[in-house]
C-alpha cells in the first residue's frame, strides 16, 4: 500500500546538483515555503531521512496546514518505523484537508495495517467521495472488505484500483547503477513482507500485478524477477498468471510461481512422507458442509467421517498472524465457531500439541535462503495461538535464554533428527525464500505448523533485551541480498 503517489526519480547525481542549487536559493529566501519542501523533497529522493524529516517539521512550524509536508512526513516516518508520529501527521492532515483524498488514503493505509479495519474503511470511503477515481482507495477498500469476508465487494474495488494500473517504478536513491527488479505481487495480498531487504539504494524495483498485466506488451527492463506472491491458497489465480508472465523473461527468477503453487495447505500433505516429519491433516471445505448437517452432532459426525476428531482448528484461507483462526474444543462449540469465521470456504486443521517442558507451547520458525537454514527465532507461550510478538518472551528471560541458545546453535537445539526432516522439506518445497513455523515432538520429530514463503523477517525492536537476535536477523538479511545479487 502507497503511502503519498511516487514520482520520477531522476539520478542521484542530479537530485544532488538539485539539492545544492535549492540551498543558495534559500539562502537568499530564507522564508520561502515552497522552496523549503521541495529542498526536504529532494532529501527524502536522496535517503538522507534524518535531514529530511527535520526540514518537514521546520517547514511545519512555519505553516502546520501544509497538506504536502504533513503527508510527506507522514510517509517518511511510517517509512523509517516510527508509526505512532506518522499517524500524528497523517491525522493532522485529515483534520486540516478534509476534502483531500490521499490524506485519507494514507491514514486509511495506516489504520489498515494495525489492523483498524473499520477505521480505515471509513478514510477510504472519505477518499472516494472527494474522488470516486481515486485508485489507493478503491485498493485499500479491497482489503479492508476482504478482511471482513465481503469477497465480491472486495473483488469490484480490486478491479477498480488496480486493472489500470499492472506496473509501478519505486524509486532508487543510489548512486551507481542499480540492479534491475521486476517485483511480482498480488492484489489480493498473501505477499512476501519485502522492505528489510529490498534496499533502494541497490535496487530499481518495479512492481508488477500479473493477473492485470497485458501479456502483449514487453516487460520494464530487468536483470533480475522476484515473485513475491507467497501464498498458494489466497492468490492461486495471481501465481498461475505470474507463471504465464515467465514465459516473457529468460532472467532468473526467485520463487518460481509453480513451486509456490504447491505449498497451500492442504500441498503439505507431501511432507508428511518425510521421516521425522508430523504433518497435520488438513481439509478445505465449502462453508456449507459444516452447518447442513443441521446441528453440531451431525457436523462433527460430517468431520469425523473425513477423519477428524476435537480437539481441533478452524480458520479461513489466506489469513495470517493468527486472524480468523480458531480452536474448538468439542462439537458443541463448533457452531459458533463456524458463524465467527469469514469466507465462502473453511479449513479444519487436525490440533498438534507442541508443548514442552513447564507445558509451554512452543513454535520455532526458520528460514530456508539459497539451499541454507536460518534460525529466526523460537517463541514460547501458555496459549496453543502462539506468535512471537504475543508470545511469553519479553518479560520471561528464562524463556530467551532458550530462544538464544536456539539462534546461536540450531543443530543442538533442535537434534540430528530434526534438522535432518528440516533439510528434507527445503529440499522438496524447491524454494529460494522461504520459511517454516514448526514445534518439536518429544521424540524429536517436526511438527509442522506451516512452511511457505509469506514468512516474515522483522527487525528486533531497539531494546537491549532483544540484541541477542540481532545477528540471527543481520544473517538473514544478508543471505537475501546474496540471493538477490545476480551472478
Amino acid at each position: 500500500m502507497p503511502h503519498a503517489p511516487a514520482g520520477r526519480w531522476p539520478p542521484y547525481q542530479a537530485r544532488e546538483a538539485a539539492l545544492r542549487d535549492l540551498t543558495s536559493r534559500m539562502a537568499a529566501r530564507p522564508d520561502d515555503a515552497n522552496l523549503q519542501f521541495e529542498a526536504a523533497c529532494l532529501l527524502t529522493e536522496l535517503g538522507r531521512t534524518l535531514e529530511a524529516r527535520d526540514a518537514y517539521i521546520a517547514l511545519l512550524a512555519r505553516d502546520p496546514s501544509h497538506r504536502l509536508a504533513l503527508n510527506n512526513l507522514g510517509t517518511l516516518l511510517n517509512a523509517t518505523g516510527y508509526r505512532s508520529a506518522a499517524r500524528t501527521a497523517y491525522t493532522q492532515a485529515v483534520a486540516q484537508h478534509p476534502a483531500d483524498p490521499m490524506s485519507h488514503v494514507n491514514l486509511g493505509n495506516l489504520l489498515y495495517e494495525a489492523g483498524e479495519f473499520q477505521a480505515a474503511r471509513e478514510h477510504y470511503e472519505s477518499a472516494l467521495q472527494c474522488d470516486p477515481t481515486q485508485s489507493e482507495a478503491h485498493q485499500g477498500l479491497a482489503y479492508v472488505l476482504a478482511e471482513s469476508g465481503d469477497a465480491a465487494g472486495a473483488e469490484q474495488h480490486r478491479r477498480q484500483g488496480f486493472a489500470h494500473r499492472p506496473l509501478q517504478v519505486l524509486p532508487y536513491r543510489g548512486e551507481g547503477p542499480p540492479v534491475s527488479l521486476l517485483l511480482l505481487v498480488s492484489s489480493v495480498g498473501g505477499n512476501i513482507p519485502t522492505r528489510n531487504f529490498l534496499d533502494d539504494r541497490v535496487f530499481q524495483t518495479t512492481v508488477v500485478l500479473p493477473e492485470f498485466y497485458d501479456l502483449n506488451q514487453p516487460l520494464p527492463p530487468h536483470q533480475l524477477v522476484f515473485n513475491a506472491i507467497g501464498d498458494a491458497d489466497l492468490a492461486g489465480p495471481a501465481l498461475a498468471a505470474a507463471g504465464k508472465l515467465l514465459a516473457l523473461t529468460a532472467a532468473p527468477v526467485i520463487n518460481r510461481p509453480a513451486a509456490v503453487l504447491e505449498t497451500g495447505r492442504a500441498g503439505h500433505a507431501r511432507l508428511a512422507q518425510l521421516p521425522g516429519v508430523k504433518v497435520p491433516a488438513t481439509l478445505t471445505l465449502p462453508r456449507e458442509i459444516l452447518t447442513a448437517a443441521g446441528s453440531a452432532a451431525g457436523s462433527a459426525a460430517t468431520l469425523s467421517r473425513r477423519g477428524f476428531h476435537f480437539p481441533l482448528l478452524v480458520r479461513t484461507p489466506g489469513f495470517h498472524t493468527g486472524r480468523h483462526f480458531l480452536r474448538v474444543e468439542d462439537a458443541a462449540a463448533l457452531p459458533a465457531a463456524v458463524a465467527q469465521l469469514p469466507g465462502n470456504e473453511l479449513t479444519v486443521i487436525e490440533f498438534l500439541d507442541a508443548r514442552g517442558p513447564g507445558r509451554k507451547v512452543r513454535k520455532y520458525r526458520a528460514m530456508m535462503i539459497g539451499g541454507q537454514l536460518y534460525p529466526l527465532h523460537l517463541a514460547i507461550s501458555s496459549h496453543w495461538k502462539i506468535h512471537y510478538f504475543t508470545a511469553e518472551m519479553a518479560h520471561q528471560p528464562e524463556n530467551r535464554a532458550e530462544d538464544a541458545a536456539f539462534l546461536e546453535n540450531m543443530p543442538a537445539a533442535l537434534g540430528p533428527r530434526a534438522m535432518e526432516a528440516l533439510a528434507n522439506i527445503q529440499s522438496t518445497l524447491g524454494l529460494d525464500y522461504a520459511g517454516i513455523d514448526f514445534g518439536l515432538s518429544a521424540t524429536g520429530d517436526i511438527l509442522l505448523f506451516e512452511a511457505n514463503a509469506t514468512m516474515v523477517v522483522n527487525p528486533p525492536e531497539p531494546d537491549d533485551r532483544w540484541a541477542y537476535r540481532r545477528p540471527a536477523v543481520e544473517r538473514i538479511f544478508t543471505a537475501v541480498r546474496t540471493l538477490l545479487t545476480p551472478q
